[in-house]
């Protein structure tokens, strides 16, 4: 089918994992089938696959960049925390919204459009859990050429250019605190003291609303209040991690443990600028319509504006977040290429040029072994040694039993992936 049946597959997932919604007990069931489906599928198609050397040559490349994605959000969780722990729960609760022109124009569309456009504009279709999945099954269908191999330089490029995109928002959001679109959701989530840290006590708070201290502050471009900075922070003890109190401000009767703290910091109330939601799903719709491109390109860009106008309709995210992020995530994807280079084809016509006069003698000759190993120099996988070949099968294994280990730790372990 020339690798068409993986748009099939992401339209059915889409499909089957909407039934929680609509039939959850069909849902339980089906769910887990089609995992187990497309997992012995792709299992199956291993000793078939002919690019395991350049699978080979990408995977330290892929390590590197897991290691990365991973410190960057090791960092996206201690400033997730921190914008929202330095200023205090009473700031959050009282500060009111930004306005936002895209929540007015949806709200005005609830009034002009039909209720059955309504419904579905309002319908939880896909989450964050559904593009990485998406993205999951792209990777892998490396194994049917879907897409051009390597499957590991493609995760790579996705990693890579997801942890440039997690840092540079971590650092953008980190920059300016901007109030939440749910004033209630830092109290919700969040325990953590209700007054401002001391940092903000001191640059902040006396200069926040008097405009007379404003430009005071301006003008002498120093801190001039002389008003009395309380400083009574609960500070546990936690060794080299201790410089992080700070950041995260525990409370004595809250979490100990400055990891456990960590984990519960996904899903901030003030990391808005630009949304991280909306990243991932740029991102994966820039690899599925580079790698893959046709009609299920069209539905995955789709799904991507569906996700994008209920993050603003909920009030997860302002509308400006949600642009920034598209245009973000497809700039950042361009200029990653060198990681995944589409170039295979290329190349291999290069090397047919230069053996078509040996194959068409061949060929002319009706001499087929001279025509298959003409042909296996053109493919860049060529067959070598018994040793290389074994010591071949054993990463093909160790890589796919890797890989869908990771897949199925990352979806059970994690919050919404």
């Amino acid at each position: 089918m020339g690798g068409g049946g993986l748009g099939v597959a992401a339209v059915a997932y889409i499909a089957v994992d909407y039934l929680r919604h609509l039939s959850p007990s069909w849902h339980e069931v089906l769910q887990p089938l089609l995992w187990i489906v497309l997992a012995l599928i792709a299992i199956t198609r291993v000793p078939f696959y002919k690019h395991w050397s350049a699978e080979l040559r990408s995977a330290l490349v892929f390590v590197a960049a897991l290691v990365f994605m991973l410190c960057t959000l090791l960092y996206e969780m201690i400033s997730v925390r921190s914008v929202t722990a330095v200023l205090g729960l009473t700031w959050h609760r009282s500060t009111p919204p930004l306005p936002d022109t895209g929540q007015w124009i949806l709200l005005g569309l609830n009034e002009k459009l039909p209720q059955v456009v309504v419904n579905i504009l309002r319908a939880r279709i896909v989450g964050l859990h559904h593009y990485l999945m998406l993205f999951v099954m792209l990777a892998f269908s490396v194994l049917f050429g879907s897409i051009e191999a390597p499957g590991l330089g493609i995760g790579a490029r996705y990693m890579f250019t997801m942890a440039i995109g997690r840092f540079l928002r971590d650092i953008s959001f980190a920059s300016t605190i901007l109030p939440s679109p749910r004033p209630w959701c830092a109290a919700s989530r969040f325990d953590v003291p209700q007054h401002p840290h001391r940092w903000a006590q001191k640059f902040y708070v006396p200069y926040a609303s008097d405009s007379y201290a404003i430009k005071n502050v301006i003008h002498h471009d120093m801190v001039y209040d002389d008003g009395i900075v309380q400083d009574d922070e609960y500070r546990p003890n936690w060794g080299l991690m201790s410089f992080l109190a700070d950041f995260l401000r525990p409370l004595p009767s809250g979490e100990s443990a400055w990891i456990n703290l960590l984990k519960k910091a996904g899903g901030g109330c003030n990391d808005l600028l630009y949304s991280g939601h909306m990243l991932v799903a740029v991102l994966t719709a820039m690899a599925w319509t580079e790698a893959y491109g046709g009609l299920s390109s069209v539905f995955i860009w789709m799904l991507v504006a569906h996700s994008a106008q209920r993050e603003v309709r909920e009030r997860h995210h302002y509308t400006v977040d949600c642009i920034v992020a598209i245009y973000v995530g497809f700039l950042l994807w361009k200029m990653t290429g060198f990681l995944w280079p589409l170039n295979n084809k290329k190349s291999r016509l290069k090397k047919l040029e230069v053996i078509e006069g040996k194959l068409y003698q061949a060929a002319k000759d009706s001499d087929l072994e001279q025509v298959r190993e003409l042909l296996a120099q053109v493919d860049s996988t060529t067959k070598g040694q018994v040793g290389k070949e074994r010591a071949m099968q054993f990463f093909a294994g160790g890589t796919i039993i890797f890989a869908l280990t990771v897949v199925v730790l990352a979806f059970v372990l994690t919050s919404d992936g």
